[in-house]
């Protein structure tokens, strides 16, 4: 069983609570996810995040191929941090790190995200022609949507690293 880690970081020129407010409302996934992934939440995204939420997804991650994506937050500490672990989707398995951390001039916001490919070898297989790229392409059009949104830090580096687990 190969496992894959994902790990981004971001700095924004806000405070941590607007951070916050942005990142933990379900409606703001679809803002800073690529338009032509035909992103929309089917269910849950009506409330504010809490333990237990559970939220349906429609995403094309590739041309003609969609599927539904079901998550649930499993741990929220407010202000702080929340996960996200899929029920139903794509990927064998998806669990999902969010952390904001103050920092000189505004958020330091951090990604971890842990995954394992189904198809066994064929996922394998398929993780640097495919999967690798187009986490990479959404990670980078979300960090341009939130510099559009809320700035970027002088002189801060964003981060973005895949390692096998």
């Amino acid at each position: 069983m190969k496992l894959y880690r994902l790990h981004s970081k971001q700095s924004l020129p806000i405070s941590k609570p607007k951070a916050w407010d942005f990142l933990s409302d379900p409606k703001n996934l679809k803002v800073i996810t690529p338009e032509h992934m035909g992103f929309n939440i089917l269910a849950g995204g009506d409330r504010p995040m809490f333990p237990g939420q559970i939220i349906t997804y429609k995403v094309s991650p590739f041309p003609m191929y969609s599927t539904k994506w079901v998550t649930e937050i499993t741990h929220v500490k407010d202000g702080d941090y929340f996960v996200d672990e899929q029920r139903f989707g794509p990927y064998a398995l998806w669990h999902h790190k969010h952390f904001l951390n103050e920092i000189e001039g505004g958020t330091e916001m951090e990604d971890i995200i842990d995954y394992k490919l189904p198809m066994g070898v064929l996922g394998q297989l398929a993780h640097p022609i495919l999967v690798k790229k187009q986490l990479q392409q959404i990670f980078s059009h979300r960090e341009q949507k939130l510099i559009e949104l809320f700035g970027t830090i002088e002189g801060s580096v964003k981060e973005l690293y895949f390692t096998s687990v």
